[in-house]
């Protein structure tokens, strides 16, 4: 196992398929993934532009699927958050299907987390890195 990472979450879209503002059905492996990437050490933060009563309905959610996150929509779960500061995170690894690319699966995600499947990485990389310098000309 690496060390242990903070990993930040998106909800619609990437733990259960975009039905916002109701909560769709949970993607393949996604809970069974969460939990083994805790049961590893690395704390989870739901990040999500959720909030209110939605952000109350994904958080219990996941809640009921056997994942509590170390945060929601915060780095710590101590920290404060008014609207005068932004909301921007700060994680070793972020986890969204509006990635270039798209979302690549739990199971993936798992393996890359584990250096499992460093040479895949490494090749969607090289692909990404091809596809931006066509979009910017380089």
């Amino acid at each position: 196992m690496n060390s242990s990472k903070l990993i930040a979450i998106d909800f619609d879209g990437t733990i259960v398929e975009d039905k916002y503002p109701d909560i769709g059905k949970p993607l393949i492996f996604a809970f069974e993934t969460m939990k083994k990437m805790q049961e590893d050490g690395h704390r989870l933060v739901l990040w999500t532009y959720r909030k209110g009563k939605r952000l109350d309905e994904a958080v219990e959610f996941c809640k009921k699927n056997g994942i509590e996150f170390y945060a929601v929509n915060k780095n710590f779960v101590e920290e404060d958050y008014t609207p005068d500061v932004p909301r921007k995170l700060k994680a070793d690894i972020f986890i969204d299907d509006r990635n270039i690319g798209g979302f690549i699966g739990w199971g993936r995600i798992y393996q890359i987390l584990n250096g499992e499947d460093v040479e895949t990485v490494q090749k969607m990389f090289q692909k990404k890195k091809g596809v931006i310098g066509k979009l910017f000309g380089k």
